[in-house]
């Protein structure tokens, strides 16, 4: 029987959870802190850790890359708030397996659980770029294993907006040669499946795409995940390994996240870079290797080159061609294509047979700031798949933290209810009132002033429905049955 630890300091939360997942059959061990968290993990077996991104102690950040020091192969599933997307986005670049959104839905997190137990280990993939399906270094039992899969055809979408047309010209010139390349973009953006797709229309097609992640090798593992190492070159080098530039001999290397490459490891790089030799650690003898080496950051290389953090030379050394990849929000016209694509995905992954989305729907997709960019439309469109038993999906399967964005980024406290009646933000509006005087206008005026006021809670406490009720001096069941009530009134 799995054995899963749930890791959050809200104690309410943690009994939900613990009851449902029992009745699911799991075993439950519970830790309300960072550190509590670890001595769990110490004492028992665990095969999944199901944590809160905002602790008392620490952020599910911090307690990740704790966690991936002494369980490498432990999947861990975030849950976050939609304020707390970028983080959590960035939580699955240091070896989350997956994130889940409050309000928590139990057919969702449950089928995140099963994904996460099956898979065994870190996030295993990510389909969430530009182009879709691309393909990551499996490290298992610290080796790197090497898969590729073709994107063209029905695997490959291509965004119409001009800004992404102008990327598909630009990957048409560079890829049939050798060029480095170096891409920027936002997390959640597509730089790996980009980089694959570079790949997929080069010379080396045939030869492997190996991609690694350089935010989540540790300075100590990075010398050998990327050059290998020979047996007893360090205490638990028990066999030899071999680095993924021999791997990839004959392909591309994708570098993730570069600029999180330790000082000492980029001197090497660079060595390898000029020389196109390797040396493994605790080797004596020089490898000949052939690839072609590709870069992305989400911040600029040059900017942090004269901060200090990037050697100037390994980045004149990268940057032959660059290309930038506009976040989604500069993209509009891209947004429902990549979103019927990711249905076309839910379709697959639940059984069902959602043919789209009602207009309404496609006019709050369009207006939303996709903060996570693909990878957080992607999350959205499953989540509201899971929640759709008919033929569209409606505004009433959104989360309620997307349906009401704007309101919920407002600066204007000291704007008066009824003026904040007659707005029209995001595509949702508070229930317009009648000029004059009816019965039910100061019923009205109050219920206006409720939901802004439960709005704000909800703002201060990243959306945490149960530190919100403690906030609004109300229980839990009260507030999400107002919350449901809202949701009932706008989508009359």
């Amino acid at each position: 029987m799995p054995k899963i630890l749930i890791v959050d300091d809200d104690k309410d939360m943690c009994l939900l959870l613990e009851r449902f997942l029992r009745k699911k059959n799991y075993e439950v061990v519970v830790a309300n802190s960072g550190k509590e968290a670890l001595n769990c993990l110490f004492r028992n077996n665990v095969h999944l850790v199901l944590c809160d991104y905002k602790l008392e102690d620490v952020t599910g950040a911090e307690l990740l890359t704790s966690i991936r020091k002494e369980y490498a192969d432990l999947p861990v599933i975030i849950i976050t708030a939609y304020s707390d997307i970028k983080t959590a986005v960035d939580a699955m670049k240091k070896g989350a397996f997956d994130y889940v959104t409050k309000p928590l839905f139990p057919d969702e997190i449950l089928l995140t659980i099963e994904k996460a137990l099956k898979s065994g280990g870190v996030a295993p993939h990510n389909t969430n770029g530009a182009v879709v399906d691309g393909a990551k270094a499996d490290h298992q039992n610290g080796s790197v294993k090497e898969k590729q899969i073709a994107l063209h055809s029905d695997r490959f979408v291509a965004g119409k907006s001009p800004l992404f047309k102008n990327i598909l010209e630009q990957i048409r010139r560079v890829a049939p040669t050798d060029y480095s390349v170096i891409i920027y973009g936002e997390s959640g953006s597509g730089k790996e499946v980009l980089a694959n797709e570079i790949h997929m229309q080069s010379k080396r097609a045939k030869n492997p795409f190996v991609a690694v992640d350089c935010g989540a090798l540790s300075r100590e593992l990075a010398g050998s995940e990327l050059f290998g190492h020979e047996k007893g070159a360090f205490t638990g080098a028990l066999n030899q390994k071999t680095g993924i530039f021999e791997v990839a001999n004959g392909g591309t290397v994708f570098l993730d996240e570069i600029a999180n490459l330790s000082y000492d490891i980029q001197v090497s790089l660079l060595r390898a870079v000029q020389e196109r030799k390797i040396r493994r650690v605790g080797g004596t003898k020089d490898i000949d290797f052939d690839v072609r080496i590709i870069v992305a950051s989400n911040e600029e290389l040059w900017e942090a080159a004269k901060k200090g953090k990037f050697r100037e030379d390994l980045f004149h050394r990268f940057n032959e061609f660059s290309i930038k990849i506009p976040p989604l929000r500069d993209r509009k016209e891209d947004v429902m294509q990549f979103a019927t694509h990711f249905l076309q995905q839910a379709n697959e992954e639940l059984n069902k047979h959602i043919k789209g989305f009602q207009p309404e729907v496609e006019d709050i997709f369009r207006k939303y700031v996709w903060h996570g960019n693909l990878r957080e439309l992607k999350n959205v469109i499953k989540r509201t798949s899971l929640l759709t038993d008919g033929d569209m999906i409606e505004v009433t399967s959104l989360p309620f933290e997307i349906i009401n964005y704007s309101k919920l980024n407002f600066d204007e406290a000291e704007e008066a209810p009824a003026e904040k009646a007659s707005k029209v933000e995001a595509g949702i509006v508070l229930p317009k009132r009648e000029d004059s005087l009816g019965e039910n206008s100061l019923k009205d005026a109050a219920a206006d002033a409720e939901y802004l006021t439960i709005l704000k809670a909800l703002k201060e406490v990243n959306f945490n429905k149960s530190k919100a009720a403690r906030l609004l001096n109300v229980d839990r069941k009260t507030l999400y049955n107002k919350i449901k009530q809202f949701d009932e009134n706008n989508n009359r």
